[in-house]
């Protein structure tokens, strides 16, 4: 039975490929995608996607829900009520490990874009992430990738998911106010919201994940992160949807990386800017270099998040996840070609 459902599996990608390679007009001209924290830095391809019209001119009509977190976005998909999301590629692995097959089909971030701050008061007594142990931990939603990266850095230290108190605090304004109140004590999101806490001297920053020097640090190499992914079944039956969003991500990974601060101001919504544009173009600045120039997903960044993902949770067992299942770069090899 199992070397049934593996050559069907074979087939169905096969035959996914064989329609990339002759493109037509989109099956599904409207598309639901569900993402957690559109604001955040970490999703800003999207937003360039979005708000310079790249979807509209590969003839798609498409709908953004908005979430706390990505483990949000990820049910609403699973639930059926979303087509695509906008999320972490951990994510494909983890729902692999549950038995349902998601695919990654293009890259919008090479790095986390995460970073670890404590509060102020707890920062005079902290010396490793040992010190973490019994509390309060604001991640974007229970479940999410500022949730798992988390637990990594955590797990490196003998500590267990259990031994924190995890509070989804968002990505946002209401994150910002949960650390300055003092509702947690410390914090794992994204940026600007993280920038903010640490120009405004409410965190001590003690893991970043916003650069390849401290990526490298925590987890020995890059790792895949922002990317758009959906259930294997609706990328098979519809590759030419899934190359027009393909398309308009690599568009805007390509735009992104010749793009100055100033010009992303001059394109992302007034309300992602947390009040305080000098403080989005500071943050930018940081974050640059975790976004994807070409939307390609690094097999040897999957095979190492793979690794660490297995070393925080005993569910995952790498000799039974079936990498290669988990993304592909067919579409991505098209879209570059289409816009060279």
């Amino acid at each position: 039975m199992q070397l049934l459902k593996q050559s069907l599996f074979a087939i169905g990608m096969a035959a996914f490929a064989a329609a990339v390679s002759a493109q037509g007009a989109p099956e599904k001209k409207d598309v639901h995608i569900a993402v957690g924290g559109k604001a955040a830095l970490y999703y800003l391809p999207l937003t360039i996607a979005e708000q310079k019209g790249y979807f509209k001119d590969e003839g798609l009509n498409v709908k953004i829900s908005d979430f706390a977190g990505g483990s949000q976005s990820l049910q609403a998909v699973v639930g059926g009520s979303a087509d695509v999301v906008s999320g972490a590629f951990e994510h494909t692995i983890n729902m692999q490990s549950k038995k349902q097959s998601m695919v990654a089909f293009v890259q919008m971030g090479r790095l986390p874009q995460i970073s670890v701050g404590i509060s102020k008061a707890k920062a005079a007594t902290y010396k490793s992430p040992k010190d973490l142990k019994g509390l309060k931990i604001g991640v974007s939603a229970p479940g999410s990738s500022t949730n798992l990266l988390f637990n990594v850095l955590i797990a490196k230290e003998g500590l267990k998911p259990s031994d924190v108190s995890i509070i989804g605090v968002g990505t946002g304004a209401g994150g910002v106010a949960a650390m300055k109140s003092g509702q947690i004590d410390a914090i794992s999101n994204t940026d600007p919201m993280m920038t903010k806490l640490e120009l405004d001297g409410d965190v001590k920053i003690i893991a970043d994940w916003r650069t390849v020097k401290g990526t490298v640090a925590t987890f020995g190499g890059e790792l895949p992160a922002a990317s758009l992914y959906a259930p294997t079944k609706y990328v098979r039956e519809n590759p030419n949807t899934i190359q027009a969003l393909t398309n308009a991500i690599v568009r805007a990974d390509r735009w992104l990386a010749q793009a100055s601060a100033t010009d992303v101001l001059k394109v992302v919504p007034p309300a992602y800017l947390l009040g305080d544009s000098a403080l989005y173009l500071f943050a930018f600045d940081k974050v640059k270099e975790a976004f994807s120039t070409d939307g390609t997903i690094s097999a040897a960044g999957a095979k190492a998040t793979l690794n660490i993902l297995a070393a925080s949770n005993p569910a995952i067992k790498p000799d039974e996840i079936k990498l290669n299942e988990t993304f592909t770069n067919d579409f991505v090899k098209k879209a570059q070609a289409k816009y060279k």
